[in-house]
């Protein structure tokens, strides 16, 4: 099995959300796909690097149908210099088809490596048919902060820590499994993914694999990935 098929990104539409590699997972798999389509539902930094061409389009099924060059990014317009705007998730919704993996970011994390949504994420589309909940196995034995989780308050929410608390594998797995965490709004006809992903040692590794096991008691997905989407060969294991 090699990244693509553990993360059910073959076909279909892939969907992105949490924190500590949705872009370098997104990037990773454009890489390793025919004719991806690689866009989201909400901002997103610029991503020319990693694909071929970026199309902005308020009508990105025709961007798609025309397009000779792949990976293909749509998006419908640059917000700022930093980044782009996504699109509503009824139009992403749309895209979907047999040819073209889509990937989709579907939330924002600001950088940081752990989160829970907000009331207003994610944006997925109803046509997702896998559902990526991502965090990174570096935040075990860290401090509950504001410098590596976004939305601290729903984490705590969650997992009942409070700010300043150590994060242990059972609170990742909390988040990731949870109906308002990795799981918040999955389609029915979606199968969720989790990732844990910056997987880059042995120590990790024994986190990670904690962190799956807990995900696995907690809830029914078929596996938890780890990875380490940086490397030449990502897949770390599949639990």
């Amino acid at each position: 099995m090699d990244i693509v098929d553990a993360l059910d990104a073959r076909h279909g539409t892939i969907c992105f959300v949490g924190a500590g590699g949705k872009k370098t997972t997104m990037a990773t798999l454009a890489a390793r796909l025919e004719h991806a389509v690689v866009t989201a539902t909400v901002r997103i930094p610029i991503f020319d690097g990693w694909v071929e061409e970026v199309v902005v389009t308020e009508a990105p099924r025709t961007a798609i149908d025309a397009a000779s060059a792949w990976p293909l990014g749509v998006v419908p317009a640059q917000e700022r210099p930093d980044r782009y705007r996504g699109y509503d998730p009824a139009t992403v919704a749309d895209l979907v088809d047999t040819e073209h993996p889509i990937l989709v970011k579907a939330d924002g994390a600001r950088m940081r490596e752990f989160k829970a949504p907000s009331d207003r994420e994610p944006q997925l589309p109803s046509t997702a048919s896998t559902v990526v909940p991502i965090a990174s196995a570096h935040v075990v034995g860290e401090p509950l902060t504001d410098d590596i989780v976004h939305r601290v308050d729903e984490v705590t929410a969650i997992t009942g820590l409070a700010r300043g608390d150590e994060i242990r594998p059972q609170d990742v797995a909390a988040v990731l499994a949870h109906e308002q965490g990795g799981l918040k709004d999955v389609p029915a006809n979606a199968t969720a993914v989790p990732l844990l992903n910056m997987v880059d040692d042995a120590g990790l590794e024994t986190s990670a694999r904690a962190i799956a096991e807990a995900i696995h008691n907690r809830t029914d997905v078929p596996r938890v990935v780890l990875a380490e989407m940086r490397s030449d060969d990502p897949l770390v294991a599949v639990v």
